[in-house]
């Protein structure tokens, strides 16, 4: 089918075919960008925190006396490891989707002059490392004699367990395990690399990854304190986890039990992630309204486009054109609208794209989503002009001739 003809009869159009194209081009621009925000916030979704969730539980309390965090400890640790099916019950100052506590900037050097990111800090107790389930992959985990005081947020001089993109962030290309790294006067030094331990809160502060998390050993008391993970079989967990509160609650009658913030991981990831979800739900939502809105205005253009043209059509079907002569018109002649419309919503998407990585920090584009964007527009196009070109084509030539 020559498309000169087509191109000639659009421009007999302009203004309607114009508002088509520029409907598309924002309908595009808006895919793309919202395919990508669906992306990244379904790669969210399925986040490797690098633990064993399904294992483990966060319990949280307050209300004690912080001079008295070493005798506390020992109570709830205690009440903790007496529940039938704990496997193990530790000090911690948080967990992956647990509350955010410990996140600082670190530098590579004493001086504070050669910067390495803002990371998270996990400072937990002896058998913390073994009960979360993460996988280490060089070097090792503190020995016993190496769990020091905590009267900060961190120990101010201890060895340092970190993930492996936070090595190869902070040391890229060289071997991590022996290097330093300071937090102003408190200083650590690597003695191993863990595969994944995701930050507490993903996509949430500072961190630029969610892998950037490291894990300091502590000795419970001081400010590590008020914070547990419990560890059970996945089919015991939830029973362990309802004892904990009245099992706590008999060792220390004083104390409160944070229902906010405690709870089984599996629990905490879902609860942690319910506004990603949200959100991806409302951008379906928008997607599914644009792209019944252009279906409807394509649709509404075609079938006046055909009432405009039976005489055309009936000319047309009594000089021998087919009826599928006369649907193929209709879609090239679509076809041709739509692509106008995606060429100029790709830059405007690029534009948009640029705009907000210069002014918002936003991430750069992924290209698969532009070609992605295009062929749902070009699918939609066809699909909607299908209806009025199948009428255009039903047409007797006598009656399209006819005058009107």
């Amino acid at each position: 089918m020559q498309v000169h003809p087509i191109l000639a009869a659009l421009r007999q159009h302009r203004l309607s075919s114009a508002l088509i194209a520029l409907q598309i081009a924002l309908v595009c621009a808006v895919l793309c960008n919202a395919f990508s925000l669906i992306g990244n916030r379904m790669s969210l979704l399925n986040l490797h925190s690098g633990v064993d969730e399904s294992s483990l539980a966060l319990v949280q309390i307050t209300g004690y006396d912080p001079g008295a965090a070493a005798d506390v400890n020992a109570k709830v640790l205690d009440a903790l490891r007496g529940i039938p099916g704990v496997q193990a019950a530790e000090a911690i100052n948080t967990l992956p989707f647990g509350p955010r506590v410990a996140n600082a900037g670190v530098t590579l050097d004493p001086a504070g002059q050669h910067l390495g990111g803002v990371i998270n800090f996990y400072v937990g107790g002896p058998a913390a490392p073994k009960a979360m389930g993460v996988a280490l992959v060089s070097g090792r985990w503190p020995a016993p004699e190496e769990y020091g005081p905590v009267t900060s947020f961190v120990p101010a001089d201890a060895p340092a367990v970190i993930t492996r993109v936070l090595a190869e962030h902070l040391w890229p290309g060289s071997a991590p395990l022996g290097r330093e790294f300071w937090v102003d006067k408190y200083h650590f030094r690597v003695i191993g690399v863990m595969d994944h331990l995701a930050i507490p809160a993903p996509n949430g502060g500072e961190e630029k990854d969610p892998d950037w998390s490291t894990f300091v050993p502590g000795k419970p008391g001081g400010t590590l304190a008020g914070s547990y993970l419990l560890r059970a079989d996945p089919k015991d967990l939830p029973g362990a986890y309802r004892q904990a509160e009245e099992a706590i609650q008999k060792a220390l009658p004083d104390v409160v039990f944070d229902q906010d913030d405690s709870g089984m991981l599996p629990d905490l990831r879902h609860r942690y992630f319910t506004p990603q979800r949200t959100m991806t739900g409302m951008l379906v939502g928008v997607i599914l309204a644009l792209l019944l809105v252009t279906a409807l205005g394509i649709v509404g253009l075609a079938s006046f486009w055909v009432a405009q043209r039976h005489r055309q059509i009936g000319i047309r079907r009594a000089l021998g054109a087919r009826r599928i002569d006369i649907v193929r018109y209709f879609q090239v002649e679509n076809f041709l609208i739509v692509s106008f419309g995606i060429v100029a919503g790709m830059a405007l998407t690029v534009a948009m794209n640029i705009v907000l990585i210069k002014h918002y920090g936003a991430s750069p584009l992924p290209a698969i989503y532009l070609p992605i964007s295009a062929m749902v527009v070009w699918l939609l196009g066809q699909l909607a002009v299908l209806k009025p070109a199948l009428q255009a084509a039903s047409v007797p030539p006598a009656v399209a001739t006819r005058s009107i």
